[in-house]
């Protein structure tokens, strides 16, 4: 058998592959495209240009579902990149405990996101909730965590958080493990304290951990909708409506068409912040 001939039966074994990600990744982003635009029902379909785009672009609610994605991705974002590593170091510390307190901060990403959202709209209840009861035991009078336009946002952030810290604290691990100790024992040497080991070492070689919880971090905020539908629905009012969840709430009032250019309208979207910031953080990597 030639070398062509060799070549030629190897992409063989990429068509099973090939056949999945094209009938439910690529075949469904195509119809997407087309569909959106269309005016469409499970039956029929009529094509109307851009009119779907014109509609989603005139939508009330739309400017307030722009700001506050952007808000939740880099807010959740940050601190996801703040708190992992910050954990991470101390998990990677000589603790006894280490790797049980590694299974704890991971255990909430096991959790159903929708059971995470029930569960802490009850608990954030502003009368009923046990964060307000514990709270008034010691005198303080809790918000109306999920009712108050001003901190509604902030609260599902903290849930997101506590959520999905778990995840990024893994990767960060995962980076500092692979750090050479030799590094470390150099600037020993040198008469370098812990803060100058993390400074000058963990930080800049994390690197790739970092960059990775960034990238996985924004497209997860700028994409999320179960958590915040089933804390608030997008509400009180609009006040915590994500781009998601006004596209739900379009598909759920039957504008196919319309929910369908929203969904376009959210992957360039994603696609047009996460691309480049990939290449940037990418172009910056320390190599060990």
């Amino acid at each position: 058998m030639s070398f062509k001939q060799r070549n030629q039966y190897s992409y063989f074994f990429l068509l099973p592959a090939g056949m999945i990600f094209f009938i439910f990744f690529l075949l469904p982003a195509i119809s997407s495209f087309f569909f959106s635009l269309t005016r469409w029902n499970l039956t029929d379909w009529t094509f109307i240009g851009l009119e779907n785009f014109k509609m989603f672009f005139a939508e009330d609610s739309l400017s307030i579902g722009f700001k506050n994605t952007f808000i939740y991705a880099f807010l959740t974002c940050g601190l996801k990149v703040v708190f992992g590593l910050g954990l991470a170091v101390y998990l990677c510390s000589a603790i006894r405990t280490r790797n049980f307190l590694r299974a704890v901060v991971f255990f909430p990403n096991l959790i159903s996101t929708i059971a995470v959202g029930i569960t802490f709209s009850s608990l954030m209840h502003p009368t009923r909730g046990v964060i307000n009861t514990m709270l008034s035991t010691i005198g303080i009078t809790g918000p109306d965590w999920l009712g108050n336009v001003k901190i509604a946002l902030l609260s599902v952030i903290a849930v997101d958080l506590w959520k999905g810290v778990g995840v990024a604290t893994v990767i960060f691990i995962a980076g500092i493990m692979s750090i050479s100790t030799q590094y470390y024992e150099a600037l020993e040497i040198d008469g370098g304290g812990s803060w100058a080991k993390f400074l000058h070492i963990t930080l800049p070689l994390s690197r790739p951990a970092i960059n990775s919880v960034i990238i996985l971090a924004l497209i997860g905020g700028l994409r999320t909708f179960d958590l915040i539908w089933s804390m608030t629905k997008g509400g009180p009012g609009f006040t915590t409506d994500l781009l998601s969840s006004i596209i739900y709430k379009q598909y759920s009032s039957g504008f196919f068409g319309l929910s369908t250019a929203g969904n376009v309208i959210l992957f360039l979207m994603v696609s047009a912040i996460a691309f480049p910031i990939y290449k940037i953080l990418n172009s910056r990597e320390v190599d060990l």
